[in-house]
């Protein structure tokens, strides 16, 4: 055998380890390299099923992420598959390549997903495929979490009898829930007036102060109780509701009020856009942010205290003449045409110039300064929602979180934002909605909408 043959057989003798390590490496890649068990986790938003619960589902696989999740919802022999997806793992030679590793869902089951869901119990599964090799093709993981199903609502009674509202104006109502309800209240159109527990009352006695939206002409206001599975109880116990015709009104804009108030209100308000000139600007502030002011004003009565912290009928003005009234519908015209339409949601009340203005009644002070379309303004906190708002004020004489007495001095009139003149706007606000401040002046009225439905409770 030449020399030739004999170098080149061991060259071949040679490659074999080399030739073994490959295969074996390529072998162990095919065994070893499949995903591994992916992560699930299922948080139920409550501890039992019913009409709508949410589950909130994360499922991770580091290693190649995930292939494939399917999220069924079941009872007995029903079904239902309320999400699949599937995904592209990275390669079993090239791990470090594209992958979801985890990935986050928020589903919904109950009755409106199943509909013959029955009492008893029911489950949510969560399957999640492994990404597989050439050789290898692992099981899915699988998940699943059983909760109690209810789905009978919570008892809910009306204990109050002749409940009369007005639209845009207040009333109150007492009730009784059952042990299950975490949630009652009043809703009135989009409007939520939240229960609250009696004082010194039972557990499940309970009251609510709320009204009928000044947009509101015909009733929509429904008593509801809900339970943790979101089972709804409602009841009607509006006995008389009273449609209101609110008065219209044009309002003329001049170039002169507008160089008067623009600029002032621009740079209060500094997330306001520049649109360029004055009546574009004017339009900005008269829409968007009345919007925005109106927002405050809500977040305001979420701080509200849970208690009564007035007794009396609230105050006027001393010799305030009306000049514009609560439901005013008002449209706004520059030279001759009508750019704008907005309804007055106060009582716009004149006296003499920088006149001293009263507390309408005891509270405690939960917002002063510069509020947009109303100036220098001050918000009075009453408990359970119930505020008052004084606008266009020259000055301002409280400080935030002050407790006030009815009648204490809070500032002075004026003609900040958007005011014409000097003059007081006032506002009555339940949950952030402008109600009818009239009702709240009346001694009458309060003693028979409020004091007789809330006996002891109320001081």
């Amino acid at each position: 055998m030449d020399e030739i043959a004999i170098r080149s057989r061991n060259r071949s003798r040679a490659a074999l380890p080399i030739l073994g390590v490959v295969l074996l490496f390529f072998i162990v890649l095919a065994v070893l390299s499949a995903a591994g068990p992916p992560e699930i986790k299922i948080e139920p938003g409550t501890p039992v099923i019913g009409k709508r619960t949410s589950f909130k589902i994360q499922v991770s696989e580091p290693r190649r992420g995930l292939q494939h999740v399917k999220v069924e919802f079941y009872q007995g022999n029903k079904t239902v598959t309320l999400l699949e997806k599937n995904y592209t793992p990275s390669s079993q030679f090239f791990l470090w390549g594209p992958k979801t590793s985890v990935d986050n869902f928020t589903i919904h089951a109950g009755r409106q997903v199943l509909p013959s869901l029955t009492g008893g119990s029911a489950a949510i599964r969560v399957t999640a495929d492994r990404a597989g090799t050439w050789l290898r093709h692992p099981d899915p993981v699988i998940e699943e979490i059983q909760l109690p199903v209810r789905l009978t609502p919570p008892a809910l009674q009306v204990v109050s009898t002749h409940v009369y509202v007005a639209q845009g104006g207040c009333e109150a109502v007492a009730y009784r829930v059952g042990e299950a309800s975490i949630r009652d209240g009043v809703r009135a159109g989009s409007w939520w007036f939240p229960g609250y527990p009696f004082p010194g009352g039972g557990k499940q006695d309970r009251f609510a102060l709320f009204a009928a939206p000044y947009d509101m002409e015909q009733p929509d206001v429904r008593l509801v109780a809900e339970d943790g599975a979101g089972n709804e109880a409602e009841a009607a116990f509006i006995d008389k509701f009273f449609p209101k015709r609110f008065v219209s009104d044009n309002l003329r804009i001049t170039d002169e009020f507008l160089r008067k108030v623009v600029p002032e209100i621009m740079a209060q308000s500094p997330e306001l856009k520049d649109r360029g000139n004055l009546l574009d600007n004017y339009l900005a502030i008269n829409r968007d942010l009345r919007r925005k002011n109106d927002e405050i004003l809500k977040n305001l009565a979420r701080k509200s205290t849970p208690l009564f912290l007035w007794g009396k009928p609230f105050l006027r003005l001393p010799n305030g003449k009306t000049t514009a009234s609560f439901g005013d519908k008002r449209s706004y015209l520059y030279e001759n045409r009508v750019v704008d339409h907005q309804i007055h949601l106060g009582c716009d009340l004149a006296s003499v110039k920088q006149a001293p203005i009263p507390a309408a009644n005891d509270g405690i002070v939960s917002y002063q300064g510069f509020l947009g379309i109303y100036g220098n303004s001050v918000v009075i906190d009453h408990g359970y929602g119930l505020m008052t708002i004084y606008g266009h004020l020259s000055s301002i004489a409280v400080s935030d979180g002050e407790k006030v007495a009815r009648g204490d001095i809070i500032g002075r009139t004026g003609d900040t934002g958007l005011a014409g003149g000097d003059h007081l706007h006032f506002g009555m606000l339940l949950q952030g909605l402008p109600v009818n401040p009239v009702e709240w002046w009346d001694g009458h009225w309060i003693q028979d909408r409020i004091a007789k439905k809330l006996g002891p409770a109320f001081p």
